[in-house]
């Protein structure tokens, strides 16, 4: 089978979350004959990088089975070496055609690392504490664009979800060669919890 463009992984995709938004989702390859097939290897549709909120699970979002997505989490979906590593995985062994950046709204870690600015905040313990930090600078950038107004966590989960895509290229060679040579697309999305709906923020080596 012809492995899928990042166009045609991404379409289908979107059609899983059409099917999950409207309420009616396929579940498709969650079958017996699915788990036993894939026990001997798998060639998922897409990787996913992603919050590790339990709202935000890509399998569902997406109407996808067993092997269909490669999925990375962490709160906040902060770059890190593991993060990075799993994903070229993803994409040197596996070809997935696509990687999804993938933030919601109302994100934890984020609201902590807002919260953090503020002078009279409790201190965070210190592991979490280091973790949210890497969010400051899509802070600072919301606080430059909008001077005059308090810093919206709204506005941070847009600018962290497009500074975690540029992160994601630059930390990584192989994923930026394979989006050059147009066997890879890098996504930014963003979920809606109470919609359900999943909107296309970034879209690096994507028509």
């Amino acid at each position: 089978m012809t492995a899928p463009s990042p166009s045609d992984a991404w379409q289908r995709l979107a059609e899983g979350n059409t099917r999950f938004l409207v309420g009616q989702p396929d579940h498709p390859r969650q079958d017996v004959e699915t788990r036993s097939r894939l026990a001997a290897s798998q060639t998922p549709l897409a990787a996913f990088f992603g919050c590790s909120d339990s709202r935000v699970a890509a399998e569902i979002l997406f109407d996808q089975g067993l092997g269909d997505l490669f999925v990375v989490r962490n709160a906040g979906h902060i770059v890190s070496d593991a993060a990075v590593a799993s994903l070229e995985y993803a994409v040197a062994v596996l070809a997935t055609p696509v990687v999804v950046v993938l933030a919601h709204d109302r994100c934890g870690a984020v609201t902590a690392a807002v919260d953090a600015e503020s002078p009279d905040a409790p201190a965070l313990p210190p592991l979490i504490a280091a973790h949210v930090a890497h969010i400051r600078p899509a802070i600072d950038a919301v606080r430059r664009a909008h001077p005059d107004e308090p810093v919206d966590a709204a506005d941070v989960i847009g600018a962290h979800l497009e500074a975690t895509v540029a992160e994601l290229l630059r930390a990584s060679e192989l994923i930026s060669a394979a989006v050059a040579d147009g066997s890879l697309a890098v996504i930014g999305a963003q979920y809606r919890l109470a919609e359900g709906r999943v909107e296309r923020r970034v879209a690096v080596g994507l028509a």
